[in-house]
C-alpha cells in the first residue's frame, strides 16, 4: 500500500471534509426532530420537516458517513499513519462504531416521523442530539493527543 504515500495529504484533506459534513447532519438532524415532534402528524410544518430530514439524510449525511468510511479506511492503510500497537486508535474506531449506528437510528426514527408513527417525545430527540457532540469531543482528544 506504499501508493498511498504520496496521496495522504489529499485524503486526510477529503476525509476532514466527510467528518465535518457528516457531524453537521448527526447534529442537526435529531435538532429537527426535536421541532418536528412537537407538529401534528400531516400539518404543514411536518410536511416541511419531513422534506428538510429526508434531504439532509439522503444528500448530507448518507454520501458523508461513506467519504469518512472510504477515506478514513484508505489513511488507515497507508504505512506509518497508525501505530495499531497503541489503544487510541481501538478507541476511536469503537466511536466511529458508535456514530455509525446512531447514524442508522436516525435514519429510522426519520422514516417513523414521516409516516407520522412517532413514539419518542422532543426531550427524548434533545437528549439524543447531544450523542454525537460527546462522541466527536472524545475522537478529537484521542486523534489529537493519543492518550494511550
Amino acid at each position: 500500500m506504499s501508493w498511498l504515500i504520496p496521496l495522504y495529504p489529499w485524503l486526510k484533506a477529503l476525509h476532514i471534509i466527510s467528518v465535518i459534513a457528516w457531524m453537521a447532519g448527526l447534529l442537526y438532524l435529531p435538532r429537527l426532530f426535536v421541532y418536528h415532534a412537537a407538529e401534528p402528524p400531516g400539518s404543514a410544518t411536518a410536511q416541511t420537516f419531513k422534506v428538510m430530514e429526508r434531504r439532509l439524510l439522503r444528500a448530507i449525511m448518507n454520501p458523508a458517513m461513506i467519504g469518512v468510511f472510504l477515506f478514513g479506511g484508505l489513511l488507515a492503510a497507508t504505512p506509518g499513519v497508525v501505530d495499531w500497537a497503541s489503544g487510541w486508535i481501538y478507541a476511536k474506531l469503537g466511536l466511529v462504531a458508535f456514530l455509525t449506528a446512531l447514524h442508522h437510528a436516525f435514519g429510522r426514527w426519520r422514516k417513523e416521523l414521516a409516516e407520522g408513527r412517532n413514539r419518542r417525545s422532543p426531550r427524548f430527540y434533545r437528549i439524543a442530539n447531544e450523542l454525537p457532540t460527546l462522541a466527536m469531543v472524545i475522537i478529537v482528544i484521542l486523534v489529537v493527543a493519543k492518550p494511550f
